[in-house]
């Protein structure tokens, strides 16, 4: 299966992450975007170590989420380092607010039942048990079916999105922020669906 075979070559806090959008880059940037992408999934896919696997999910722990964001962060979502991008940066975020997320996962998980399935979040979906599930989704990317991994954290991000839009808004929010940044997750989820596909066509690159 293609899954296995190396390709070419971009979220943060959930604020960062909504509103980040990718510019222009020098062509020897894009290149080594997408050449780094291609390296760290074939290698960690080849090499069959749990232990690679671990630091390849913790990635963004030892370089932080700022070298990865240059690296990938301005190349297309549905692209190789586009997509490794926002699978580390939901990571991160999950991490970051992990009461917050559980809280609009719990909510949402009622209204995108079909997705809550997919995602694979154990009940009741707790801190611990969305941040296992960002963990479990990153490890898909190199010891697992990397287009079941997308797939994953796309109906992740979309129960999140679903919670957000019938939880009560932050009292630091400005009025709309949570809808808007609801719809962002819809966006990426959408993204990382294209992206599950490409995969499983050989087209990611």
């Amino acid at each position: 299966m293609s899954g296995q075979r190396p390709r070419r070559p971009a979220m943060r806090t959930s604020l960062q992450l909504d509103q980040h959008v990718g510019g222009e880059a020098p062509a020897e940037t894009l290149e080594v975007a997408h050449a780094t992408a291609q390296v760290i999934v074939h290698r960690g896919r080849a090499a069959d170590d749990p232990e690679v696997t671990r630091r390849l999910v913790e990635l963004v722990d030892e370089l932080g989420l700022d070298a990865l964001s240059q690296l990938w962060s301005q190349r297309p979502p549905r692209s190789l380092p586009g997509a490794l991008w926002r699978l580390h940066a939901l990571r991160q975020w999950v991490i970051a607010q992990p009461e917050e997320v559980a809280r609009w996962y719990r909510a949402g998980s009622a209204w995108a039942e079909v997705s809550h399935a997919v995602a694979g979040v154990v009940d009741p979906p707790g801190p611990q048990e969305v941040r296992v599930l960002a963990d479990h989704v990153l490890r898909g990317v190199y010891a697992g079916d990397l287009a079941v991994a997308l797939e994953r954290a796309a109906a992740f991000c979309r129960v999140v999105a679903a919670g957000r839009g019938v939880e009560p808004e932050a009292d630091d929010l400005p009025a709309g922020e949570g809808a808007r940044r609801g719809m962002a997750l819809l966006g990426t989820a959408e993204d990382l669906d294209a992206a599950a596909r490409l995969w499983r066509r050989d087209r990611l690159e």
